[in-house]
């Protein structure tokens, strides 16, 4: 029988044809609008609309003068308080799902995968909205439910509370995204190789010590990917603000992140005049503390992953 003989390479012009409209479309609606929202903020807008260059002038305004710092800095720290709240409740969720889900032999494992990641492909409008009527303090169920365990004194009307409304927003945020990381957690758990989990089980190590001591460490790469994820999703976070709270974000800007900011900054809201120029400069900030994150998750952690999986 003859060896087989090595395929011809592939023509350069083959490679560009098939990889020109993936390019082409990243060009035209994902690196040409960064890169003109970048130019944007460098610019000044004078009384007649005309654009002037004003080079750092917007981000030094922004990051300065109490009429926008104080807004961004509280955007930026409820920003981080909504990731923290994801990674702390979320993420370890997520991952409690997924080894039970993991689990050989376990009824309905399917049917429980389903109803788990649901919420993430139904709309954010729906969402909110759903929640908002359970959560009323007029006709909501909270009240009643919270009743039905005779925790009814402890109820409150969380979403219109400065203390309270961010954290439910990002607690109803968990529960409708959890089964994203969920899903991404379980298909690593059941990658693991079973021969390693059947010589575990044969040395007598138990469940639990089989999934700390082996299965937690094999899934460590797609914890880190779980983690940016959840850390620039969050970071771009708006459309369950918007469709609970407005673009206002209340109550008192309690519940106002970058997005929103972004928002009244560049289109206006009610009393503040929209300016493309200071919303592209919001929108800068985000994009840079976004690839700040993306940058030190990858000098100082995706190296340490690499160097345990080698």
């Amino acid at each position: 029988m003859s060896p087989m003989r090595p395929s011809p390479p592939v023509p350069g012009w083959v490679l560009a044809v098939f990889l020109l409209p993936a390019v082409a479309i990243y060009a035209i609606f994902s690196a040409l609008p960064l890169l003109d929202t970048l130019r944007l903020g460098l610019f000044v807008a004078d009384d007649s609309g005309a654009a002037h260059f004003a080079g750092l002038a917007n981000f030094h305004t922004l990051l300065t003068d109490p009429d926008w710092s104080t807004a961004f800095w509280n955007a930026m720290g409820n920003n981080l308080r909504f990731f923290v709240i994801h990674m702390l409740v979320q993420n370890p969720i997520a991952l409690g799902l997924a080894a039970l889900l993991s689990l050989r032999g376990l009824r309905g494992a399917a049917v429980y995968r389903t109803l788990i990641f649901l919420p993430t492909l139904l709309s954010v409008v729906i969402i909110g909205f759903v929640w908002q009527l359970m959560l009323s303090p007029l006709w909501g169920l909270g009240e009643r439910m919270l009743g039905w365990v005779g925790l009814a004194e402890h109820f409150q009307p969380w979403l219109g509370q400065e203390e309270t409304a961010l954290t439910t927003l990002a607690l109803i945020s968990v529960w409708q995204y959890v089964g994203m990381p969920m899903m991404l957690i379980y298909a690593a758990l059941i990658a693991v190789p079973e021969d390693i989990i059947e010589a575990a089980h044969v040395e007598g190590a138990s469940a639990w010590r089989i999934f700390w001591a082996i299965r937690l460490p094999l899934i460590y790469p797609t914890l880190g990917l779980v983690t940016i994820l959840t850390f620039v999703g969050n970071f771009n976070a708006f459309d369950l603000i918007y469709s609970v709270k407005g673009a206002l974000a209340g109550p008192n800007f309690s519940t106002d992140l970058l997005g929103t900011l972004f928002y009244r900054s560049f289109f206006g809201y009610q009393a503040q005049i929209g300016s493309p120029q200071m919303g592209a400069a919001v929108a800068t900030l985000m994009f840079l503390v976004i690839l700040g994150g993306v940058g030190l998750y990858f000098a100082l952690v995706q190296r340490r992953l690499v160097r345990h999986a080698l």
